[in-house]
């Protein structure tokens, strides 16, 4: 692995934590976000990281999904129950076969996710995504927005044109999974871990039902597609 170094952009450094506990690959990813002109702190662990998080401001979290002691999964769900670090724009690392839990992640609140095995160079185009629309205000914490689809997660609601839609708590859980990624096909599969919940013993085909409902609350346009022999994604 290995990167371009470029120049800051200010002459304060961003702070960026990373939770990894596989010591090569946290001391390879610390040499590149320095090499890049990042300030970085390193945990190993699931609770060092969340004590690390806690204790200083850090601009961004980078963040493993596989962790000893308790899973990435419950530390981002700490960061953004908590006061101090529920703003923090945070990246998830997980393996190819754990895409149930970049689903989960990202509607739990992650920004993005690199599965791996991955280059520096992506990490690095993803980060600089990542701030780029924590700086510009373009999706926050409580609002994720693309074309004239907006929900507000604080206040549970979501709007079509300005048009507040009448959801239920899962048709909710749905839209956010799939506005956070436009364009990506998801399995049904996927979007029920999303919505309903890892473990829920239900019919793949429960979710057809909720996407139907869904699609004649959001209006005659099409913003839901189906996707042949794999199931949904939002229009691009």
């Amino acid at each position: 692995m290995s990167a371009t170094p470029t120049s800051p952009s200010s002459a304060t450094p961003h702070k960026i934590l990373l939770i990894e506990d596989e010591k090569a690959l946290a001391d390879v990813l610390g040499y590149n976000l320095r090499r890049e002109g990042y300030e970085v702190s390193v945990a190993h662990d699931g609770q060092e990281g969340i004590d690390a998080a806690r204790s200083r401001p850090h601009d961004l979290v980078i963040l493993d999904i596989m962790l000893p002691t308790m899973s990435g999964l419950d530390v981002l769900r700490e960061l953004r129950a908590h006061e101090k670090t529920r703003e923090i724009p945070i990246i998830i690392l997980t393996a190819k076969s754990e895409e149930a839990d970049q689903v989960t992640g990202l509607s739990m609140g992650a920004d993005d996710y690199v599965t791996k095995p991955f280059s520096v160079k992506v990490l690095m185009q993803r980060i600089k995504a990542v701030k780029r629309r924590a700086e510009t205000g373009v999706e926050t914490r409580d609002e994720v927005a693309h074309g004239c689809i907006r929900i507000d997660r604080t206040r549970h609601r979501a709007y079509v044109e300005n048009r507040e839609l009448d959801l239920t708590p899962t048709e909710f859980r749905l839209l956010e999974a799939m506005l956070k990624q436009p364009g990506r096909a998801f399995t049904r599969q996927q979007l029920m871990d999303a919505s309903i919940g890892e473990g829920a013993v239900v019919l793949e085909r429960t979710i057809d039902v909720h996407i139907k409902t869904l699609r004649r609350k959001m209006g005659e346009v099409e913003h839901v597609e189906t996707v042949r022999g794999v199931g949904y994604r939002l229009k691009e």
